[in-house]
């Protein structure tokens, strides 16, 4: 099917886009302040200068959602199994210890039992981490797939991560043959234990390493920085050369055997599909729970502001869950000419030994000295996120990417369910996104007169994340200490300001609740989500913000860290009853919690002398202070749990109870000249 020219009119595209209308309203209003209170307005001013831009950055991208629906039934119609294109897979893991053998293969499992031709799909594993232990577990994932891929095939089982599928269903189905499920049950029962028996003594049995030859590459020289080379997406381009790379992180299971087709839809589309270089699925969670503490599920992020994005043309790369044209990873520029070849293959005319000497040159980090890899081909190098910035490299060649959705979910992964692991990870990414808004790939540098202004906008919207801190930091800190000292900072209730004060926060945070709820939130979610929201800006957003500033002046470098993809039972059942998840002392915890009891203790004394001084009436002039202090205070009451309350591990160490109070006395002890 590859290389038509011309398409009949008369055919019914294999996707189709929606756009419904939006309406949207801003208010402005700008505080007023005398005397020494001065200062604290113009701060107070300088923060709501910021927000206003970002709210208006916000807003125009999120102007115009596109929802997208595949045809996979069309596509079956118009190509049969022969013209479908070969799919390389890539699953991609870093550490056996943060990411258990029996993690990665489930998911290598799930995507071997993809609903597609098995000879078109050729599934890869780079392993950075190099273990021995990874291989051999791979090794014994590779026999029991012999029985796995060909039964769910048989009855079309889903979700096809077997551990996914044996944790979910305690008994057969009616379709499947029980003797058989029971019989595949106790095989992966038994493959369990092997893996996990090697796991634990760190030692490969001699049978596996007589029938596998790639064990010769490990000895007693090897470590985590020293090993045999990775699987890179270039040594595929020797093996199989498929057109189209698919890429999934090792704790991202394939929940959708179909995803594949779906993608199909978008690259074979003859009228609208030759300029697509990568389809991007949603992260979604499997571990998430009803009422989430920590805000994990992110309908709103997937059912709105990413449909918002892919409206522009171009839906970033997530580095999981994405579909792939080969030739546009691989650094070819967009051309109207451009005509895929589909059903090219790759002519294995090479001896095996030979192959594998190719492969491991081609893997070798020395093979792309002084060449485009990491550069402008394959993924880019050198940056927290490297995907981010292949994404938007790819875009400015003049490829476009889509974002699709599907109503079963393409992808499962494992929420982190610590609150230092979720702090951790935001910091990194939002260290990665400022270095690029701070860097020649700026989307406004790379992006000019390459993508579309709103496409550039929409990246900037995470690029400034962590500039989102220090007006964060100020409003959640200033106020409050001036209600302590009696020092108004908005309009009093019986000003005709109040009124606009009043609508703005009653506006916006409506119409934030409201979305949420729209998109399969409950009222519990968004309030747990407003919570992270404030911990990240003041904790993540800042310290990224810090280090970014740090790397800069060449002070110090970025580094990645991983987060862990399993948990001990006693965290994980905390999680199940909604307690926030501390445990050990970090400077991100010292700020959450020394904003914490700073706000408790101006709401206590604040309202006090006001009460002992002036009675209610004195609390006209400083209400809107109040109510944002008692909220504060109410946003924060898990962090007061695991303060005073709680006796278990996950609670805060006294230390970090310690530390932040010593901030936070002087701050309420020390005297103000300071007059209303």
């Amino acid at each position: 099917m590859a290389g038509k020219s011309s398409v009949s009119s008369s055919r019914p595209p294999l996707f189709a886009s929606e756009k419904p209308a939006r309406v949207a309203a801003a208010t402005h209003l700008p505080p007023r302040s005398s005397s020494a209170r001065w200062w604290a307005w113009l701060g107070l001013s300088a923060a709501e200068l910021w927000f206003g831009f970002y709210w208006v950055l916000t807003l125009s991208v999120r102007w115009s959602p596109v929802y997208r629906r595949a045809f996979p039934d069309r596509l079956a119609r118009r190509y049969n199994e022969e013209e479908l294109p070969g799919v390389d897979i890539f699953v991609c893991t870093a550490d056996p210890t943060l990411e258990p053998p029996m993690l990665v293969i489930s998911t290598v499992l799930s995507v071997m039992a993809y609903d597609y031709p098995p000879e078109k799909l050729n599934i890869y594993l780079s392993d950075d981490a190099g273990s021995a232990i990874t291989l051999y577990a791979l090794y014994e994932a590779s026999e029991f797939a012999k029985h796995w891929v060909p039964f769910c095939k048989k009855y079309k089982v889903e979700p096809r991560s077997p551990a996914a599928y044996f944790a979910k269903a305690d008994r057969p189905p009616d379709a499947c043959n029980p003797k058989e499920w029971f019989a595949l049950k106790e095989i992966h029962k038994d493959l369990t234990n092997r893996v996990s028996s090697v796991v634990n003594s760190g030692k490969i049995p001699e049978a596996a390493e007589c029938k596998v030859g790639g064990f010769t590459q490990w000895n007693e020289d090897t470590t985590y920085t020293d090993h045999p080379s990775i699987v890179q997406i270039r040594v595929s381009s020797v093996i199989s050369n498929s057109p189209i790379i698919m890429n999934v992180d090792c704790d991202m299971y394939s929940n959708n055997s179909g995803s594949i087709r779906d993608a199909l839809c978008f690259f074979l589309d003859e009228k609208q599909g030759h300029d697509i270089a990568f389809v991007q699925y949603p992260q979604n969670f499997e571990n998430v729970v009803h009422n989430d503490i920590y805000g994990n599920p992110i309908n709103t992020v997937n059912e709105l502001d990413h449909p918002c994005l892919d409206a522009w043309g171009g839906m970033c790369y997530y580095g999981t869950g994405c579909f792939h044209r080969r030739e546009a990873l691989c650094g070819r520029i967009y051309s109207q000419d451009y005509q895929e070849d589909w059903t090219r293959v790759m002519r294995k005319t090479e001896e095996i030994d030979e192959l594998e000497g190719m492969a491991k040159s081609l893997a070798t980090c020395t093979y792309e000295h002084n060449t485009l890899w990491g550069i402008e081909k394959g993924v880019r190098y050198g940056c927290p996120l490297e995907d981010v910035i292949t994404g938007l490299q790819i875009q400015c060649r003049g490829w476009r990417s889509v974002y699709y959705n599907l109503e079963r979910k393409g992808f499962l992964g494992m929420a982190p369910i610590s609150l230092g692991q979720i702090l951790v990870q935001h910091k990194r990414w939002t260290e990665g996104f400022l270095q690029i808004s701070l860097s020649k790939y700026s989307p406004f540098l790379l992006g000019h007169r390459k993508i579309r202004l709103g496409l550039q906008m929409g990246y900037s919207v995470c690029g400034f994340w962590a500039l989102n801190s220090f007006p964060t930091l100020y409003y959640v800190t200033i106020p409050s200490l001036c209600f302590l000292n009696g020092i108004s900072l908005f309009p009093e209730m019986t000003s005709p300001w109040f009124v606009p004060f009043a609508y703005i926060v009653m506006a916006a945070y409506s119409c934030s609740l409201v979305e949420s709820l729209q998109c399969g939130d409950t009222a519990v979610e968004w309030w747990n989500a407003q919570r992270m929201w404030l911990f990240r800006r003041i904790s993540s957003y800042l310290l990224a913000a810090i280090d970014t500033i740090r790397r800069m002046l060449a002070i110090s470098e970025s580094g990645f860290t991983l987060t862990a993809k399993v948990s001990n039972m006693q965290a994980s059942e905390r999680y199940r009853k909604g307690m926030m998840e501390f445990g050990s002392f970090s400077l991100m915890f010292v700020i959450i919690a020394t904003v914490a009891l700073l706000n408790l203790a101006c709401m206590v004394f604040g309202v006090t002398a006001v009460l002992l001084h002036q009675g209610t009436a004195g609390l006209g002039a400083l209400f809107l202070q109040a109510v944002l202090c008692v909220l504060v205070v109410a946003i924060n009451l898990p962090v007061y749990e695991a303060l005073f309350l709680r006796k278990d591990s996950g609670r805060l160490p006294a230390s970090v109870g310690l530390v932040s109070f010593c901030v936070v006395l002087p701050l309420c002890v020390l005297p103000t000249n300071m007059q209303m």
